[in-house]
């Protein structure tokens, strides 16, 4: 009888653990840990993107966490791989809601974050996208950016080219498939004019696995450009920079954030992408203090410098932060629908001092910040001299 009732003790020991972590050592309650949710291609041809996501948020948690946290919750950052593939990233949205996540940063990517911006939209949970840029990764209440939208890449880019660069002739590039690609080029085109560019050629491919631009870049050479404007990502970028050299063209090219990381991509012909230029939030050799205090970090971290999106990631949890101090959340209970509508309200009074620039935000969920000239000069980004 008396092994009876000590089996019956220990029992209801071990259930009030369960009850109570805290009080038996285990992990902290669900009021002080605040999960913040993430998605992002870890594996597959986009992965340089979503690695560089997730050490950058991963970091920001890490000095929040070390500074004492947000209103006296610690933070956690939950973060999925989506393979860069719309269905893949709604189940990595489902896994980090069932794992307590109240916010989500991502995707990364912009058709996976459309696909996943309807299901947050249908629970009202805030949703923050370091750089999913289309249109429609933005087009509900609870949904914010950190990076610039397309259509604001493509008028930035036509602007920077014309009157900062002050080239004339440029040359387009670009995939007819592509939310991203489309979405930049389309803008871009309508403001060729109105930034003194007139479009000597206009060269489209189809998906991602074409691999052969023989026929666009004869086209763009005879052309004869001042410029070339590849509005594509860095995989489609590095095989044009290629087949240029092998095809003895002497031309110059010009992109957006979808270049970034085309240096890794070349490998041993990276000297290919020298004088490759484009626009961006973030350059690693910025001297402002933040900058390089975050990139320090970053390189001692994951031994490589930083990329916007790493950069964009970063500012997206302190962004997170600053929003949940305007809100006054103190307790990480709260209901997902109930802080999405406090955070949407704070998030069009907070600004915020990022490494990717000063950012406000407008109930569009768009961020307004300047864009900066970047060149890539002896394997390195370095910004582009006044």
């Amino acid at each position: 009888m008396k092994n009876v009732k000590k089996i019956v003790a220990m029992a209801m020991a071990a259930a009030l653990c369960v009850v109570s972590l805290t009080a038996c050592g285990g992990s902290s309650d669900a009021s002080a840990t605040f999960v913040i949710g993430g998605s992002g291609p870890l594996t597959g041809p986009a992965a340089v993107y979503g690695i560089a996501v997730k050490n950058g948020a991963q970091i920001a948690v890490d000095e929040i966490n070390a500074a004492g946290g947000v209103n006296g919750m610690t933070l956690e950052l939950n973060f999925q791989d989506d393979e860069h593939d719309a269905e893949k990233a709604v189940n990595a949205y489902n896994t980090v809601k069932d794992a307590g996540a109240k916010v989500f940063l991502g995707t990364v990517t912009s058709t996976p974050c459309e696909a996943v911006v309807e299901k947050t939209k249908v629970d009202n949970m805030f949703q923050l996208t370091p750089s999913g840029s289309s249109v429609k990764a933005v087009q509900y209440e609870n949904a914010f950016r950190i990076c610039f939208s397309d259509p604001g890449q493509g008028t930035a880019a036509a602007q920077y080219i014309g009157q900062d660069l002050g080239l004339k002739k440029v040359a387009i590039i670009w995939d007819n498939s592509d939310v991203y690609s489309n979405g930049i080029y389309e803008k871009f085109k309508a403001e060729a004019a109105n930034a003194g560019l007139e479009i000597v050629s206009e060269q489209s491919f189809q998906g991602a696995d074409n691999k052969d631009f023989n026929t666009q870049l004869i086209a763009v050479n005879e052309a004869a450009p001042d410029i070339v404007f590849l509005p594509i990502y860095y995989q489609a970028a590095a095989l044009i920079l290629q087949q240029a050299n092998q095809a003895g063209f002497d031309l110059k090219f010009f992109g957006c954030d979808g270049l970034d990381g085309i240096i890794g991509q070349l490998e041993g012909d990276a000297a290919l992408a020298e004088g490759v230029m484009l626009l961006t939030p973030f350059v690693a050799d910025d001297p402002d203090e933040k900058v390089q205090s975050f990139v320090k970090t970053y390189q001692e971290k994951f031994n490589e410098v930083p990329n916007q999106f790493a950069a964009d990631a970063y500012d997206g949890v302190y962004v997170i932060k600053a929003a949940l101090e305007d809100a006054g959340v103190k307790d990480a209970s709260v209901a997902v629908s109930e802080l999405c509508d406090l955070l949407k309200a704070s998030m069009v009074k907070i600004t915020v001092e990022g490494v990717t620039g000063t950012m406000t935000w407008t109930a569009d969920g768009e961020c307004a910040k300047t864009p900066m000239g970047m060149v890539i000069k002896d394997g390195n980004y370095t910004a582009i001299a006044d």
